[in-house]
C-alpha cells in the first residue's frame, strides 16, 4: 500500500516539510482512543502515543491528533510502537462544541473530503438537525452529501415529499436515498466513492451508518443494534471515530451518534447553509439589520409572505445566537488562560531573581 493509498494527495505533498522526513515517518491517524492512537503506514496499523511537548503544549483540543490527521512519527520496539511528534497541515477539520454546558471544541475527524449526512426516512427525519449538520460541513469546507437510510420504511411518494423539503432548502445539495435491507441506493452510493478521496459518516445513533459500512465493506465487521421501537432511536454502538479503507477505493471514517450539536463561530458555515436568509439580506433596509424587529426587512417580509419557512427562519435565529454566544464565551475563556499563563511566567522570573 501506498501513502497516496491512504489519501496522501498532492495538496499534503505541496505542505510535507522534506527536512522532517529525515527524522521522522509520515503516517495517518485511524483511531483516537481515550489515552493513545492508532496509525496506519504503508505496512500496518500500529498503536501510537504522543509526545509530552505535543500532549502539554496544546492551547486547547484542536491541536491534538484527530482521526484522518497526517502526521509525522518515530518507531520503536522493532516498529510495533509509534510516538507522534508533529502534525501536518489540515485541509479540513470537522469540530463542534463538546456536549454539555463546557465551552470547548471538539474535532471530529479531519482531512475530510465529502461528509455523508445520515438521517433515516422514518423516525430521524428533521430538517432541522440536518441544518445542524450541513453548517458543521459547510464550516470547514467539506462537501456534504446527504444520504436517507431505510427508504424501504416509507412510500415513494412520501419519500419524494422529503427528498423534495431538502431541495427548498438548497436545489444543489445532492441525495441519494437508500434502504441497507432491500440494497437500493447502495450502488449510488459506492459510486460516489474515489480513490484515495476520504469520506465521513455523520449522523444521530440508529439511522444505519455502521450497517452502511459493513455493506460497504461486504461484510459484517462492525457490531450494530436495532432501534428501539417505541421511538425509533438507536444505542450507541460505533464508541470511537475511526478510518476505515475500502478495498474499492477511498476510505471512510464511522463516527458515534451525535446528540448535541453544539457550534461556536460558525458564521461561514452559516452563510453557506442559510444562503437564501443571506440573498434576501441583501434587500433589507439597514445593512447591520438583524431580521428579528427591524422595519423593511426582507427576511422578516418573506416569513410572512411564505417564501420562507417560519420554521427555518426560527432556527437559523437560534444557531446564530448560540454560535456567536458560544464564540465570546470561548474567547473570554481563552484570553483569562492567556492572562493566567502570562501571571505565571512573571511570577517564576521575579522568584529567580529573588
Amino acid at each position: 500500500m501506498k501513502l497516496e493509498d491512504l489519501g496522501f494527495s498532492d495538496w499534503f505533498k505541496e505542505r510535507f516539510q522534506g527536512s522532517l522526513h529525515l527524522e521522522y515517518s509520515l503516517a495517518r491517524v485511524t483511531a483516537v482512543n481515550k489515552d493513545n492512537y492508532l496509525i496506519r503506514n504503508e505496512e500496518a496499523e500500529i498503536p501510537a502515543e504522543v509526545t509530552g511537548k505535543l500532549m502539554y503544549g496544546a492551547e486547547s483540543n484542536l491541536a491534538l491528533p484527530a482521526v484522518g490527521d497526517w502526521v509525522y512519527v518515530q518507531y520503536f520496539n522493532d516498529a510495533t510502537l509509534a510516538i507522534i511528534h508533529k502534525i501536518l497541515p489540515r485541509k479540513s477539520l470537522l469540530k463542534r462544541k463538546v456536549a454539555g454546558k463546557r465551552i470547548e471544541y471538539q474535532s471530529i475527524a479531519s482531512n475530510i473530503d465529502v461528509a455523508f449526512i445520515v438521517q433515516s426516512t422514518d423516525f430521524d427525519f428533521n430538517l432541522r438537525r440536518l441544518e445542524r449538520y450541513l453548517i458543521m460541513a459547510n464550516e470547514s469546507h467539506i462537501k456534504p452529501v446527504i444520504l436517507l437510510s431505510k427508504s424501504d420504511l416509507i412510500s415513494a411518494e412520501d419519500l419524494e415529499q422529503e427528498i423534495n423539503e431538502i431541495k427548498r432548502m438548497n436545489p444543489n445539495y445532492e441525495i441519494v436515498a437508500f434502504s441497507n435491507k432491500t440494497g437500493e441506493g447502495l450502488e449510488n452510493i459506492k459510486r460516489i466513492l474515489k480513490h484515495g478521496k476520504t469520506y465521513c459518516l455523520l449522523g444521530s445513533s440508529g439511522v444505519g451508518k455502521t450497517t452502511l459500512i459493513n455493506k460497504l465493506i461486504g461484510k459484517n465487521i462492525f457490531a450494530t443494534n436495532d432501534v428501539r421501537d417505541k421511538n425509533g432511536k438507536g444505542k450507541h454502538v460505533t464508541a470511537r471515530r475511526q478510518l476505515i479503507i475500502l478495498e474499492q477505493g477511498g476510505l471512510i471514517i464511522d463516527t458515534p451518534g451525535m446528540r448535541e450539536l453544539g457550534n461556536i463561530g460558525v458564521e461561514t458555515g452559516l452563510k453557506v447553509t442559510f444562503m437564501d436568509i443571506f440573498n434576501l439580506a441583501q434587500y433589507c433596509h439597514f445593512k447591520n439589520c438583524t431580521h428579528i424587529s427591524e422595519p423593511d426587512c426582507s427576511v422578516i417580509n418573506a416569513v410572512k409572505n411564505g417564501e420562507l419557512s417560519e420554521k427555518r427562519y426560527q432556527n437559523y435565529l437560534k444557531i446564530r445566537k448560540e454560535s456567536e454566544y458560544h464564540e465570546m464565551s470561548y474567547l473570554e475563556k481563552r484570553n483569562k488562560d492567556k492572562q493566567f499563563g502570562k501571571f505565571i511566567k512573571t511570577a517564576k522570573k521575579t522568584k529567580k531573581q529573588e
